[in-house]
């Protein structure tokens, strides 16, 4: 697998962290850049980790892991996205600024719901033989930047929606699960 190949896999990898990295920015007052920092390193860690693993397992664990990855990636996705929607109608008018949408449980569910498909992709590198370190870090890498940078957008985005931040963020993560589960099950 070539370089430029080992790129497009790792933006493609990144497309799910990024969106749910907009969403992150959205429900944030103002992104400063330890904030988008924090949300990049765990998406970026995720997305390195999991095809390490998915690699060091190798082939036999691969359609176990593909059999289950659209259950895994709606239950988690769906729960974080239906919590931030029940919590956006709540009366509590504080909660949008003094919540913490960059909790470290949050942004580990989120990071592991997005970075499943990525422990497949590992999986591939085994059987084709990829420099694995290389992989990881071109994955890692880009995943970093993509949600760095997802996150500043969102934020700047958010500031034209306010009080419906959460709304917008929690639909974001409903859609990703569902369109995960559909595309690996009824679709694929």
């Amino acid at each position: 697998m070539g370089l430029i190949t080992l790129v497009f896999v790792a933006i493609s990898l990144a497309m799910d962290a990024f969106t749910i990295a907009i969403a992150k920015g959205i429900s944030l007052k103002e992104a400063k850049p330890h904030q988008a920092a924090k949300v990049a390193l765990f998406f970026g860690g995720f997305q390195a980790l999991m095809p390490f693993i998915g690699w060091a397992c190798g082939q036999s664990f691969e359609k176990y892991i593909h059999a289950f990855t659209p259950w895994i990636a709606l239950i988690l996705l769906c729960a974080i996205g239906g919590k931030m929607l029940y919590e956006s109608f709540q009366d509590d008018e504080d909660e949008f600024e003094e919540g913490n949408p960059l909790s470290t449980k949050s942004l580990m569910i989120l990071a592991i719901a997005t970075s499943i498909d990525a422990l497949a992709v590992g999986v591939t590198f085994a059987f084709l033989n990829v420099n694995i370190l290389w992989a990881i870090t071109l994955i890692g890498g880009i995943t970093f930047v993509i949600s760095y940078a997802g996150v500043v957008l969102g934020n700047k985005v958010g500031q034209y929606l306010k009080n419906y931040a959460e709304i917008v963020g929690g639909i974001i993560l409903i859609i990703i699960g569902l369109s995960i589960f559909l595309q690996n099950t009824i679709l694929g």
